[in-house]
């Protein structure tokens, strides 16, 4: 019984070490996958700590039901730490306005070796075409993240401001790049680029 209340008070000081990793990321503009259409992406991802960083990759699957409502599934994977989950984007405003507006909403499941969580995501992303083939965007990401085990304080909420940028390299394949900036203590900063390939 001791070595247990033992272990639950070490797992609770580990909960802010474990508050920094992130999941995903953002990595897309307001636009949907097309209707019918299949996306592949992968992207290496750079947390920003404070005496070191902490590398990581994601890969993700998605689907494009209709014009405007899309699908993705994810998986990340960082040293000692494993994030699976997904979500799904509602396209609200698009062409002809300048800005285009989606949100997603989505959820997250965290094996990691401080612990398990499990979560919720809701993104609202913006995005404007600067040119045919380069768009700019910029997201507000939330996630809510809570602990299995019964820690003292076992939830915690990340917020970033995510901008980033979108290039079409091939009618197919795009380039996408981006900056998270943590907007409360329990974020951290991240930089990630990667590629996103459309079978059509």
């Amino acid at each position: 019984m001791r070595f247990g209340r033992l272990m639950l008070a070490v797992c609770a000081l580990l909960v802010p070490a474990m508050a920094q990793a992130q999941d995903f990321g953002v990595m897309e503009s307001a636009e949907t996958i097309d209707r019918g259409n299949f996306k592949l992406k992968f992207n290496p991802i750079l947390i920003l700590g404070d005496d070191e960083n902490e590398p990581g990759g994601v890969v993700g699957f998605g689907y494009g039901f209709t014009d405007t409502f899309d699908f993705e599934a994810k998986l990340a994977v960082y040293d000692g730490v494993t994030v699976f989950g997904g979500d799904v984007e509602l396209w609200l405003v698009k062409d002809p306005r300048p800005v285009d507006l989606s949100v997603s909403a989505g959820f997250h499941f965290t094996n990691s070796d401080f612990g398990d969580q499990t979560g919720v995501d809701v993104t609202v992303i913006g995005s404007h075409a600067v040119t045919p083939k380069l768009d700019v965007y910029a997201a507000l990401d939330t996630a809510l993240n809570k602990y299995r085990e019964d820690f003292p304080d076992n939830s915690y909420t990340q917020v970033h401001l995510v901008p980033g940028i979108e290039y079409k390299i091939h009618q197919d394949l795009d380039l996408v790049a981006e900056f998270g900036i943590a907007l409360n203590d329990d974020g951290s900063n991240y930089v990630s680029a990667g590629l996103a390939y459309y079978l059509r």
